[in-house]
Parts: C-alpha cells; structure tokens; sequence
C-alpha cells in the first residue's frame, strides 16, 4: 500500500517536473536563436524576404509583375464578376450582424 502510494507520488513528481524541464528548455532554445547570429542561408532568405517587402510597398503590389499577370488579373476579376455579380472583388466582404431581437413574454 505504502509502496504503491510512493510510486504514484514519483509518477506525479516526474511528469511535473519532465514538463517544466520541456518548457524551460523550450524557451531558452527561442532565446538562443534570437541571440545568435543566423547561418548564411536563413541570412540570405530574410535579406530576400525584406527586400521583396520593400519593394511591394513602393511599386504597391506584386514585384516584377509584366503585362501579361494584369490582363490575366482582369480577366479573372471580370469572370469572377460575371458569375457573382457586381461588386469590388478586391476587398474582403463586410459582413453586418444585427442583434435578434428578444421580447419578453408575461409570466
């Protein structure tokens, strides 16, 4: 009886205390990662990344987009329009819900 109640006890103890072990170590792997410098790759792909981004803020768009990517937009936007109507299918939609109303009935 005592011994089965002591190897329920350590069960307990060590699932916490695995649990706490796998969290700390956890957090410190994100900590050592931000602190660390990146190797070359992931340097290169977040240079690239960036750099895209600044590059869509300032043309406002797709980058390095031809002719033949807006003729194709407007296709698809003028084939979109057709099937679900009118509209400006280039913002998401805004949805209104309105409160039921309840009435309360006499007891």
């Amino acid at each position: 009886m005592i011994l089965r109640q002591i190897l329920r006890l350590s069960s307990l103890f060590h699932s916490t205390v695995s649990s706490h072990v796998r969290r700390n170590i956890g957090l410190s792997a994100i900590v050592f990662n931000k602190t660390k410098e990146l190797d070359p790759v992931q340097k290169l792909f977040l240079d690239k990344i960036r750099e895209y981004n600044t590059k869509s803020k300032q043309a406002g768009g797709p980058v390095d987009a031809g002719p033949d990517f807006q003729k194709d937009m407007n296709e698809s936007l003028a084939r979109l329009q057709r099937a679900y109507g009118e509209g400006d299918l280039t913002k998401f939609p805004e949805f209104k819900f309105e409160e039921p109303k309840f009435e309360e009935t006499p007891k």
